[in-house]
């Protein structure tokens, strides 16, 4: 499944840095470049900053969903990562695309982060949609193994 995104591109530096592009041949996910004006410095837990991408798309089909996740070394080393964990683009959102940055180094570490104009800092995952329809029951057709045992009643691995 190949299909057909539409990109518009909103800051014209994108064409120097690089067009939203796959980095290898089998990688999952393309990366998003920050499109500031100058470097953006962000303190540890402060709150979450919106960056611009530089584009907007429309991928104008009900069986697609983009997801931005953090590129896992920045979040690993350097401790940024999403404010909203991940962020979903549902295909009719046609506005320019943004990237909720957040800095999960403990406050008073002195840990800030700088992000540059042009930098790389999050990626962008297309997915397939599936859209159930849902029918209303007062008891389901079958049981499961598992039955209504809620959150943890699987048990818990301990170490010893």
């Amino acid at each position: 499944m190949n299909p057909e995104v539409e990109i518009k591109i909103l800051d014209e530096r994108l064409h120097t840095w690089g067009l939203p592009n796959y980095q290898t041949a089998l990688a999952a996910a393309i990366d998003l470049i920050a499109c500031l004006d100058a470097p953006l410095e962000i303190a540890p837990q402060a709150p979450a900053v919106l960056v611009p991408t530089g584009f907007a798309m429309h991928m104008n089909s009900a069986e697609l969903c983009a997801v931005i996740l953090p590129r896992s070394g920045l979040g690993h080393k350097k401790g940024l990562v999403l404010g909203n964990s991940a962020g979903l683009i549902d295909a009719d959102y046609t506005a320019q695309c943004f990237i909720s940055v957040w800095n999960r180094n403990p406050a008073g570490s002195g840990e800030s982060i700088v992000i540059n104009p042009g930098e790389r800092i999050a990626q962008m995952l297309f997915l397939p949609v599936v859209r159930p329809r849902f029918q209303v029951v007062s008891a389901f057709s079958a049981s499961s193994e598992r039955g209504e045992g809620g959150f943890g009643s699987t048990g818990v691995a301990s170490k010893t």
